[in-house]
C-alpha cells in the first residue's frame, strides 16, 4: 500500500493527535477544520478516538492543496501537540519513542511502525524505518523535529534524509527508510 490508505478499515486515531494537525497549521485552522468537517471528522475532542481512513483523506488534500512542504511542517508539529512517552533523555531514545508514540495514538488493528534499524553514536548516524499509511514527507518533519530536539551536545547539526536507495512510499511501497546524521562539521576559516 502506498501513502494515504490505511493498512484495516478499523482503524482509529485519537483527538489529540487529529488537534496537533490543527495546532502545525497555525495560521490555516480554519481550512484543516474544514477539510476535517468535510471527512465527517467533527467535534474533534482529547480522549476520543477517530477514523484514520478520513484522517488520511484530510492529509491527502493538504498534500493536493497546500504540499509537501505543509506536510512536513505538521509532522514537525507533531511530537509538540501529540502524546508522547517521558523520560526521554537522549536521540536514540528518541527516535525509539516514536513508535511507542504512535501505537499510544492509534488502535483498532494494524497500524504499522516506526523502527530504529541502526543507531550509531560513534559513526554519528542512524536509520529509522517507517512502515505507515502516511506520507513520506510528514514522517520526515517527525523524525526531524525529535531529532532536533534531542541532537547529542557533541553535534553541531542533524539532518534527516530520505534513503532514495530504499523503497519508498513516494514510489508507491509500503515504507519509507531515512536516514539521521549528525557527522557534518562546520568549517573554520
Amino acid at each position: 500500500m502506498a501513502s494515504f490508505i490505511a493498512f484495516e478499515d478499523s482503524v482509529e486515531v485519537n483527538g489529540e493527535t487529529i488537534l496537533s494537525v490543527v495546532h502545525a497549521m497555525a495560521g490555516f485552522e480554519t481550512i484543516a477544520l474544514q477539510l476535517f468537517k468535510k471527512q465527517g471528522l467533527v467535534d474533534i475532542a482529547p480522549g476520543k478516538w477517530y477514523s484514520q481512513q478520513s484522517w488520511l483523506n484530510v492529509f491527502k488534500e493538504i498534500k493536493d492543496k497546500l504540499g509537501d512542504k505543509t506536510l512536513l511542517v505538521i509532522g514537525k508539529a507533531i511530537p509538540e501537540n501529540a502524546n508522547f512517552p517521558t523520560k526521554i533523555d537522549t536521540l536514540e531514545k528518541a527516535l525509539k519513542s516514536i513508535n511507542i508514540a504512535y501505537h499510544m495514538n492509534h488502535r483498532g488493528g494494524e497500524i504499522g511502525y516506526y523502527k530504529l534499524i541502526f543507531y550509531s553514536e560513534k559513526d554519528k548516524k542512524a536509520i529509522m524505518e517507517c512502515k505507515n499509511p502516511y506520507p513520506s514527507h510528514f514522517d520526515r518533519g517527525i523524525i526531524t523535529s525529535m531529532a532536533r530536539k534531542f541532537k547529542p551536545n557533541s553535534a553541531i547539526t542533524i539532518n534527516v534524509e530520505l534513503d532514495t536507495n530504499k523503497p519508498s512510499r513516494l514510489k508507491g511501497d509500503d515504507s519509507c527508510t531515512y536516514i539521521i546524521d549528525w557527522s557534518k562539521k562546520i568549517k573554520r576559516y
